[in-house]
């Protein structure tokens, strides 16, 4: 397999793994045929459900594409803090006429970790990525060995550099603006709302300083103009994922899909309420009553809050649903995967051409 992150795609344009059902074959697959590099989300799946999807991606298309994995999550350290919130959302059972989840009794989570890594390390794909952690130098190890190239999300430059010292490949660097979780290397609650996020732009250019290691840039991003912001300040591809989620090919529900673009919901927010670990979605009823008082208990508030999500999105009503979204959502544009790649890299092209002609006017 390859060992130059460029090699896996002829547009520098990774479409982000999103958990939950998004990132399902047939959108990794449009992607990949299109010139960008697919992923499927392994989180939430069992190691079984990831192998059966990987062998419905490689029946859909020939082209590299990559796997992303939940890191291990350790054990509750304030269990009283979630039954304070499952008191909190009585109401929102009765409403939906649906029991609260059972929560693992642990508190923590592998989603299935260790049985993933055995799997992917037997039957390689070209690229695995890592999301709420950093691997250790032995699995990194084992996946360079079997020809796998690595990638670790980061929010800080001291996050890449752990990166680095660990042996991954390159870094996916998460900008304030990203919908969904944040993919942070632990969970600091003291952080909640103290504007410690830092932008795309900033981080790209805080890490490349940082490491040697190729920068995938994440967060917000929608058009061509851009994605050449973020390669001009330094990354080597992007990724997004709004931009995907709207897509025919991708598993989102309807309810998700429309509502990125209905005025009624005009902003995001990071929130703990729907699984306890900071994540932007859109502001809704949910988000709004709920977040103020949602603990740090992840993946506990997820397993809690699980039945209500599927009960709001099957009774049709999006203010009780996550509606997960990047800062950018009212940009999304409803086209298949493939158009919007060759979309994307023609406004890119264009950016491009105005930011030489704007050189060439300079040197005159």
């Amino acid at each position: 397999m390859s060992t130059a992150l460029t090699d896996f795609c002829r547009h520098p344009i990774v479409q982000a793994p999103m958990a939950g059902g998004v990132s399902r074959p047939e959108l990794a697959a449009a992607v990949s045929d299109a010139g960008g590099l697919g992923f499927l989300a392994a989180g939430y799946k069992t190691a079984d459900g990831m192998y059966q999807e990987i062998k419905r991606l490689r029946g859909l298309t020939g082209r590299p594409f990559g796997v992303n994995l939940f890191m291990p999550q350790p054990p509750l350290a304030d269990t009283a803090a979630v039954d304070v919130y499952r008191d909190q959302l009585a109401g929102e059972a009765t409403w939906y006429e649906t029991p609260l989840g059972e929560v693992d009794a642990c508190g923590g989570s592998d989603d299935g970790f260790e049985a993933k890594l055995a799997i992917l390390r037997e039957d390689p794909v070209p690229v695995v990525s890592f999301v709420f952690g950093c691997p250790s130098r032995a699995v990194l190890d084992a996946f360079a060995a079997v020809g796998t190239y690595t990638i670790v999300t980061v929010t800080t430059p001291a996050e890449a550099q752990a990166a680095q010292w660990s042996g991954a490949d390159a870094v996916c660097v998460q900008g304030i603006e990203a919908g969904g979780h944040q993919g942070t290397h632990r969970d600091d609650p003291q952080a909640d709302g103290t504007g410690a996020g830092i932008g795309l732009l900033s981080l790209i250019a805080q890490v490349r300083e940082a490491v040697q290691i190729p920068v995938v840039a994440a967060g917000g991003l929608m058009r061509g103009a851009q994605i050449a912001a973020a390669l001009t300040a330094g990354a080597t591809l992007v990724q997004l994922g709004t931009a995907f989620l709207i897509t025919p090919e991708s598993g989102a529900h309807e309810l998700h899909k429309r509502a990125l673009t209905n005025p009624l919901f005009t902003r995001t927010e990071l929130t703990r309420a729907f699984t306890g670990r900071p994540a932007r979605g859109l502001a809704n009823r949910f988000l709004r009553e709920h977040g103020p008082y949602a603990p740090a208990a992840y993946p506990a508030v997820h397993q809690l809050t699980s039945g209500l999500r599927k009960a709001a999105a099957k009774a049709g009503d999006a203010q009780g649903m996550a509606l997960w979204a990047g800062q950018g959502h009212r940009m999304a544009r409803e086209l298949p995967a493939g158009e919007l790649v060759e979309l994307l890299m023609s406004e890119l092209d264009a950016a491009r051409g105005g930011l030489d002609r704007d050189g060439a006017g300079d040197a005159a």
